[in-house]
């Protein structure tokens, strides 16, 4: 086992640098940067534009090199003095707009993961036990609506249900007086309570398949001899239930564990724009519509390198939950 989170580990080091020069390759396809959009924008709006202080911002941020020379300056800057670029938008260091962002990205998104299986697994489990029982049909139901209704609709029904019906303030993910606070444990807690609601809407999406997919798994696997076996050897049905069938129809959610989370950061994209919350969806997005090279670089960059810790962690996972794969073979 050892020996294959090595070889992983190495096979990872040059995904991520393919990954980097895709990313920063394909932010510079569209034509323009982000100074010829500034001064667009200001001559839009009758503003005089200094071409002389934008050819000094070009030289200054290497737009008239060539787009290696650019990409080289990015990365050993990110390698060796740990510096993601300044943001054109911003005007600020990238590692200054991105982390906490991030981080909160990704706690929503381990939360709606943690919720979503916390439903659909004994959902599913009850579901296939009782197949063709009315609460199976409405299992059913519940996971076509989910799969059904995007989530940014969810997050209207769910902001009105709150704010008219519960009077709670579902917009962010921080009290007013928090927004700009450092960080403390009353803001810690503040967060926590806003972050139910968003971690609930993400999860009603992904938990609608979730519950098919351990449904399916396990009427497959309950018909099988090993069940039939250990049932035949006086195992209790509970006991069997949970130790084997349902151990092993439980291998789609680690195996996809990586791309669950990536799609689930995907989806929270939308979803901040709705909620108004500091996720690094609407931030991302505004970068890569102004053409923020070095900061929608470094998101695009973070966000993929997730996805590829999350595979690893995926197979990890597998192989301690399913003894019949053998890594080390």
């Amino acid at each position: 086992m050892f020996a294959y989170i090595v070889r992983r580990v190495l096979i990872m080091i040059p995904t991520l640098i393919l990954i980097s020069i895709v990313s920063f390759t394909a932010l510079q396809l569209p034509p323009g940067d982000y100074l010829t959009s500034y001064a667009a924008q200001l001559r839009t709006m009758g503003e005089q534009v200094d071409e002389e202080a934008l050819n000094s911002l070009r030289e200054r941020y290497g737009m008239g090199q060539p787009i290696y020379v650019q990409y080289w300056k990015w990365v050993s800057g990110i390698i060796t003095r740990g510096d993601w670029g300044q943001s054109m938008e911003w005007q600020k260091p990238v590692k200054e707009l991105i982390w906490e962002r991030l981080g909160l990205t990704v706690a929503l998104a381990v939360f709606s993961l943690l919720i979503s299986w916390g439903i659909a697994i004994p959902m599913g489990v009850y579901s296939a036990t009782h197949q063709y029982s009315i609460p199976d049909y409405l299992m059913s139901a519940f996971s076509f609506l989910g799969v059904g209704v995007p989530a940014f609709l969810w997050a209207l029904i769910i902001m009105y249900f709150a704010q008219t019906k519960l009077g709670i303030n579902v917009g962010g993910l921080f009290s007013e007086k928090y927004i700009n606070a450092p960080w403390t444990w009353d803001k810690f807690v503040d967060m926590l309570k806003h972050l139910w609601i968003p971690g609930l809407i993400v999860a009603i999406e992904n938990t609608a398949g979730e519950l098919r997919t351990t449904r399916a798994n396990l009427l497959d696997e309950l018909n099988k001899p090993y069940v039939e076996l250990a049932r035949a050897k006086g195992l209790s049905e509970r006991k069997l239930l949970w130790k084997y069938p349902v151990r092993v129809a439980m291998n789609p959610f680690f195996s996809t564990v990586g791309w669950s989370l990536a799609n689930r950061i995907s989806s929270i994209t939308l979803m901040s724009i709705v909620l108004s919350l500091q996720t690094t969806g609407p931030m991302q997005l505004r970068a890569l519509m102004s053409q923020d090279m070095y900061l929608a670089g470094s998101f695009l960059l973070l966000l993929s390198a997730l996805t590829v810790v999350g595979t690893l962690i995926s197979d990890i996972l597998l192989a301690w939950v399913d003894p019949r794969i053998r890594l080390e073979a």
